[in-house]
């Protein structure tokens, strides 16, 4: 057996093993559906009803780049921190990971940052 071809097999064995414990532990629930890291211990935000969906009620908005999304489940999680700011509306898009906030009193960036980590995930740019 020549060199290469140990090297590949130690490759691909190591991959395997990879792909089998990540897939147990995603079964299993001691891992995250969406990156394989062990469960986080973000904060859970309970899903809150947005009553007044008037825009023209809320005078300030902003565009979020959130880090760290990769599913619909982050979505939901992610849109129901950023509603948990008071005066808060947000419509989180999992394409090119971003958040719409439109709020009633001047945007607190430290409080969007704040509970955004909270739930686990990273706020990258307000435009």
């Amino acid at each position: 057996m020549k060199p290469i071809d140990i090297i590949l097999i130690l490759a691909v064995v190591a991959i395997l093993v990879v792909a089998i414990r990540r897939f147990v532990g995603t079964a299993t629930g001691t891992r995250d559906c969406c990156s394989g890291a062990k469960k986080s211990t973000g904060k859970q935000f309970r899903a809150r009803s947005i009553d007044d969906k008037d825009e023209s009620h809320y005078p300030y908005q902003a565009d979020l780049e959130i880090g760290g999304m990769s599913c619909e489940h982050c979505v939901e999680n992610v849109t129901r921190a950023l509603d948990s700011v008071d005066g808060t509306w947000a419509t989180v898009s999992l394409a090119g990971g971003r958040a719409h906030v439109r709020s009633k009193s001047p945007i607190d960036e430290n409080a969007y940052r704040k509970v955004i980590e909270e739930a686990g995930y990273r706020l990258a740019a307000v435009e």
